[in-house]
């Protein structure tokens, strides 16, 4: 079903134009990349705030109010310009190890957001000057590390080590959803 989704959207005047283009899909890229130093980097000094490495004298509250408007501008951008480069070239992204990796790196990073937000970060008034729970300090590593993730995956998808042309593994085929070549 969601092959058969992708199969028609690649068929798409949108699909074809932006693929085609010769300047739309390197702008479209381009700004991915910038949008990712945006919401990454301001993730990235919130999760080091909270692991005691820097910003150590500016209160947690403080931190995040500064820092959530920008994070969610960067992933507001990173949704637009991701499904432009997934809409360029849909059948080759949706069999991609490396974009399977990387919407699994994203579920992962979301799930820690929602218990971060919505269970450890309830009492941070408490903290806010003063020794960040270990939680915190969890939910830091793990956003980090799957962020981290999602840059190198997602770098990863423009290889073609695991394309289906290239795969004559039924397990890798069964990865990938490709089709093997009896």
């Amino acid at each position: 079903m969601l092959e058969g989704l992708v199969n028609k959207l690649a068929q798409t005047p949108w699909s074809i134009g932006l693929h085609e283009s010769l300047y739309m899909y390197a702008i479209t890229e381009s700004t991915h990349v910038i949008c990712i130093m945006l919401f990454v980097g301001t993730i990235a000094m919130v999760d080091l705030r909270l692991l005691g490495i820097s910003y150590t004298n500016v209160p947690v509250s403080q931190m995040l109010s500064r820092m959530l408007p920008w994070t969610i501008v960067g992933f507001v951008l990173l949704l637009i310009t991701g499904a432009m480069l997934f809409l360029a070239i849909p059948i080759r992204t949706y069999h991609s190890l490396w974009f399977r990796l990387k919407c699994l790196m994203i579920l992962i990073a979301a799930v820690n957001i929602a218990v971060f937000t919505f269970k450890v970060e309830r009492d941070k008034a408490t903290w806010d000057l003063g020794r960040v729970p270990r939680n915190s300090k969890i939910c830091a590593v793990i956003s980090l590390s799957a962020w981290a993730s999602v840059i190198v995956f997602g770098r990863l998808i423009a290889y073609n080590w695991f394309d289906c042309d290239s795969i004559n593994s039924p397990a890798m085929a069964g990865i990938t959803g490709c089709p093997l070549d009896p």
